[in-house]
């Protein structure tokens, strides 16, 4: 009779996985063979005094993993298996790939994040279950490609009201990022052209680009934005640009280079501008500023934008408007893939949307973010005094800070580190090995995620990270 081994214990396994286990490593280690006949069901059961289901459910298993057969009247069999050719070696997990688990930051200055503190979560709730209320039928389907039509008809809505774009529902496809949504615009967009990019810009979609073989080019920005003449001399077809608050230097694109890049764009049959208006929803001073869609006429601005500044980037959520050209390219070449977006968040978002929860939201937000500017802004000033210079502040999350200190930006990051301040530099947009011989340290200043009672603190232990020797 086979050697079996059972746990009895109060925290053991069931008894029919043990006999399974036991089972399964004995055929593996060759110990039955192939075709050997097992015990019968009434007789294992005997013999490890276990029930008669207990064996069964164990020579279920088994039989569905494909480790036994059975022949009618005849009982159960070990199957033949080959035999590995893999030598067991030492399990070790490479050391590079450990992930690094860093320790809580005490102060974030963050360009990436948004307030989870002060979001609704009640009426996100209460939207959501409005949402299974009303909308559950839509979830035991696939959805379309594009996403939920009701959330896509109130973003269409939002976004003509709120920034001038006119589009048709239709136009728009929902993803769970903005990479994806690049992603799918490479897939459809002819596979000669050739992508320009923001120098300094967003280092993920040059690198996206880069990755999936597609020709990109940074192009350099001015006080303006991008060099329309670097542009034309690129030979680019498509250009991706930040109007509204560029990445990371938070200028803001003026009309006239915004007609100057819609003016290349109309040159040439194929020339689009994609348009991530990522943080737009965010304006100090004036009134907002309409997106660079709004002045388009031949239907050569892709417009993309995004509810994890807006809303929280754990909801995963990302939208683009195509012009029709661009949409029945998408229609023949993407359409078959599903979409990545939840469904339930969809329509929960449609819901806190509709319900205005959204417009409140961002109101509600906009005066937050806005007074913790102005207070950091001045701690900024009133601690390091004339030694920095602010741009890219009237707009957005975060704004750029030169420093003149004797420290290299390497060194003061370091010192961020340690002292579990979140920080980071401007290197890392830099899409070009070259850097400007006599630029100054310049950090990125996100203030999503900083309270009004830490901006003192934060800001102290900020300018003895660019001053300190030791």
């Amino acid at each position: 009779m086979l050697s079996i081994q059972l746990t009895r214990s109060v925290n053991s396994r069931p008894l029919y996985k043990q006999i399974y286990e036991a089972l399964k490593q004995q055929i593996l280690e060759g110990i039955l063979s192939e075709h050997d006949q097992l015990p019968s069901k009434r007789e294992l059961a005997e013999y490890l005094h276990v029930s008669m289901n207990s064996v069964m459910s164990a020579y279920q298993q088994l039989i569905a993993e494909g480790y036994v057969y059975t022949k009618e009247r005849r009982g159960y069999f070990v199957e033949a298996l080959d035999a590995f050719i893999a030598v067991p070696g030492e399990d070790v997990f490479p050391e590079e790939l450990v992930e690094k688990r860093s320790s809580a930051y005490q102060f974030s200055f963050s360009h990436m994040n948004a307030d989870a503190s002060l979001f609704p979560f009640r009426a996100w709730q209460h939207s959501e279950q409005q949402a299974l209320r009303h909308y559950a039928g839509s979830l035991d389907n696939l959805e379309h490609p594009q996403g939920q039509w009701l959330l896509r008809e109130e973003i269409a809505k939002t976004i003509g009201r709120t920034r001038g774009v006119r589009c048709r529902p239709e136009q728009i496809i929902l993803a769970a990022s903005t990479q994806w949504l690049f992603e799918l615009l490479s897939m459809i967009c002819d596979k000669h052209a050739l992508f320009a990019v923001e120098h300094p810009g967003y280092q993920r979609i040059y690198q996206q680009f880069h990755a999936a073989g597609r020709p990109v080019c940074p192009v350099s920005i001015d006080q303006k934005g991008m060099n329309p003449r670097e542009l034309e001399e690129s030979g680019a077809t498509i250009a991706v640009v930040t109007p509204s608050h560029q990445m990371p230097t938070g200028g803001i694109m003026p009309v006239s280079r915004r007609i100057q890049l819609l003016n290349w764009s109309y040159k040439e049959e194929g020339r689009y501008i994609v348009e991530d208006d990522y943080d737009a929803e965010f304006k100090y001073e004036g009134d907002p500023i309409p997106a660079l869609h709004s002045l388009d006429d031949l239907n050569r601005v892709i417009y993309a934008g995004t509810f994890s500044k807006s809303l929280l980037p754990g909801l995963r959520l990302s939208y683009m408007v195509l012009p029709p050209a661009l949409l029945a390219g998408y229609k023949e070449q993407a359409s078959h893939l599903m979409q990545t977006s939840s469904s339930l968040i969809q329509l929960a978002l449609y819901v806190f949307i509709k319900n205005g929860e959204y417009q409140k939201h961002i109101k509600r937000m906009s005066k937050h973010y806005k007074t913790v500017r102005e207070q950091l802004i001045e701690a900024l000033h009133e601690t390091f005094g004339s030694s920095i210079s602010i741009t890219g502040e009237k707009a957005g999350l975060h704004f750029l800070m030169e420093i003149n200190t004797p420290l290299e930006l390497d060194i003061i990051l370091e010192k961020a580190k340690e002292r579990r301040l979140e920080l980071y530099g401007i290197e890392r947009f830099r899409l070009k090995e070259s850097t400007p011989a006599d630029q100054p340290p310049t950090v990125i200043i996100g203030f999503a995620r900083l309270r009004s009672q830490d901006v003192v603190s934060a800001v102290s232990l900020l300018y003895h990270c660019c001053f300190d020797e030791t």
